[in-house]
């Protein structure tokens, strides 16, 4: 897929205040500063989309990018930011699993994973939800850029034994950097293939 434009649309805290649109939709989400604004702009090829910050849980908001006016991607509240008062983290949980259960464009959720990490606690219990209420979803290991490639081949490849522990089966995993443009090509062209289905 080539990314001919790329534009922010509207940001909302409610799904049902997301665009009314039968259009594909794309969600990414993952852990505070798990480079999230850095793939998506990298996805994209527009270095400003989404704004970056070296503070992590500054998405607060779902924020919708219609790409070459055919496709939404979507832009998630990172979840886990243990700064965050209890107040905050429940109201960023509502906003994300509102999304996830009841968005009927959603056509498939990119989980980013930080790549140099061995599976945390959180992330494994959001994959786990995923799972128990049938959303599909993509793993993608980010910033695999700051290891070796025999490094990044190793902790992606321990962290996919890790999880073929309790699941049947791996959903589709992309390893990315948005410093090198890892991965960007085998995302896109998954999402040009998704994109060939009807919108349920």
């Amino acid at each position: 897929m080539i990314v001919n434009t790329a534009r922010f649309v509207i940001s909302n805290s409610t799904a049902k205040s997301c665009p009314d649109e039968v259009r594909h939709e794309f969600a990414f989400i993952g852990r505070s500063n798990v480079g999230k604004s850095s793939l998506i702009n990298m996805l994209t090829n527009h270095k400003g989309l989404a704004m970056t910050s070296s503070t992590p849980g500054k998405t607060l908001l779902i924020n919708h990018f219609l790409v070459n006016d055919e496709w939404y991607l979507v832009d998630l509240p990172g979840y886990g930011f243990a700064r965050r008062s209890k107040e905050g983290r429940a109201e960023i949980a509502r906003i994300i699993k509102e999304y996830i259960l009841t968005r009927r464009q959603m056509t498939c959720l990119f989980l980013l994973i930080d790549g140099r990490h061995a599976p945390q606690k959180i992330d494994m219990e959001f994959m786990r939800w995923l799972g128990e209420n049938g959303v599909p979803f993509c793993i993608v290991f980010t910033k695999l850029d700051k290891m070796s490639s025999s490094a990044a081949k190793k902790a992606t490849g321990d962290y996919c034994a890790q999880l073929l522990e309790e699941w049947e089966e791996l959903p589709p995993v992309f390893k990315s950097s948005s410093v090198d443009k890892r991965g960007r090509s085998e995302i896109l062209d998954y999402i040009d293939q998704l994109l060939r289905l009807p919108v349920e």
